[in-house]
């Protein structure tokens, strides 16, 4: 056995088949099959979607507390979302994916009138439980909503009103914001002016028009064209209506459009600051301290494409560890279009998808946790072969 080597497993989930908690113990049970003396040290990561709250969870152990709430699906049905509280109760994580997300419907609900009437509200329940908590900070982790309501169910929450033109308050749902004639934000909980709102989000798209949240977002969600077209309309009324009440004009804002326009939302009624979700969750996992001793990183996606290099959570895995000259090997579920471009990049020594014989999708992701152990127990193989004959040549 050559000299052991301290190795961090830093994966995003392979969406769609395991979250990032299950890829990093995957990844790591492969390494240890075939080096067992090193040190490998696992640290799931994420951008801030859907998965979030488990990989800080997992990161941090017992550094954090888990709290549940019993709060509301996107269609308004009662249910147990979890939040954490971190920081030895100096801060919160919000994952709006917990309450709000794609994952609380069946396949079958994810109909163009779910999209026009899901809400956020359920997300604002754990923002106001975490404020009743005395937080300094709260983080919350966009991305994997349900909705196209621009925040409105997440702010009527914590004291925002949303009123037609005879004064009365309007139903939940996107939908409805067509109807909106003013918003009184007079009753909004006066802690939020106070907390420290960090939203994480990648997403760049505005609140309305054909890169907006309807257009770009809600045909993943089941909206058809009509409902598109009949919530970006609404998400219109609701720019204007943010700019009547709070004097912030967010519509156009790269990245109003995030998680069905909630950042618009957060932007003219709160002091939130949008920053690109990898960053803010290596930042609370500790990533950049876990790679100071680093040899060699290992990370991963399902599919590592020309969008790979555009920011996603392997992408701010690689662009840390460059910092620190260690080299970073990406495993994958695939390689997409323009995967070519990450040879070319040199981000990555290997780029290696985990594979091991043809198969159909499907049956690729349910075999997804043998195919990851497999393909890290070749590459640490490979890296035992290459540092024995390293030591050779000496």
């Amino acid at each position: 056995m050559t000299r052991p080597l301290s190795v961090v497993v830093a994966p995003d989930s392979f969406g769609g088949a395991v979250d990032s908690v299950v890829v990093a113990g995957a990844v790591a049970a492969g390494w240890r099959r075939a080096r067992p003396h090193d040190d490998v040290r696992e640290i799931p990561m994420a951008d801030g979607g859907e998965g979030t709250l488990a990989a800080i969870a997992a990161a941090l152990d017992d550094r954090v507390e888990r709290r549940s709430l019993a709060t509301q699906d996107p269609l308004g049905r009662p249910i147990e979302a979890d939040w954490l509280l971190v920081d030895e109760g100096r801060g919160a994580f919000v994952e709006m994916a917990a309450a709000s997300g794609l994952g609380r419907l069946s396949p079958e609900e994810r109909t163009a009138e779910s999209c026009r009437a899901a809400s956020t509200r359920g997300t604002g329940e754990l923002l106001r439980a975490a404020l009743d908590e005395g937080v300094e900070r709260i983080t919350l982790g966009l991305g994997g909503s349900a909705t196209t309501d621009g925040g409105s169910g997440m702010l009527a929450a914590v004291g925002v009103r949303f009123l037609d033109a005879d004064g009365r308050d309007l139903p939940p749902g996107g939908a409805a914001l067509a109807q909106l004639d003013r918003i009184d934000a007079s009753g909004l909980d006066p802690r939020l002016r106070d907390v420290q709102l960090v939203v994480a989000s990648d997403v760049t798209n505005p609140l309305c028009g054909p890169q907006g949240a309807a257009a770009t977002y809600g045909p993943q969600k089941g909206a058809d064209p009509g409902a598109v077209e009949e919530l970006d309309a609404a998400l219109a009324v609701f720019g204007d209506a943010i700019e009547a009440a709070a004097g912030r004009l967010v519509a156009d804002i790269p990245g109003a459009g995030a998680a069905g326009g909630t950042t618009a939302a957060l932007l003219g009624f709160t002091s939130a600051m949008v920053r690109p979700g990898v960053d803010v969750v290596a930042e609370l996992v500790g990533l950049a301290d876990a790679l100071e001793a680093a040899d060699l990183v290992v990370t991963g996606e399902g599919q590592a494409d020309e969008q790979t290099l555009s920011g996603k959570a392997a992408m701010g895995v690689a662009r840390l560890a460059r910092t620190r000259s260690s080299p970073v090997v990406l495993l994958c579920g695939a390689l997409g279009q323009g995967a070519a471009a990450l040879d070319a990049s040199g981000v990555f020594a290997v780029v290696q998808p985990i594979g091991d014989r043809p198969m159909a999708l499907d049956e690729a992701m349910a075999d997804t946790e043998r195919l990851l152990t497999n393909a890290a127990e070749r590459v640490a193989r490979s890296v035992e072969i290459g540092l024995t004959l390293a030591d050779a040549s000496r």
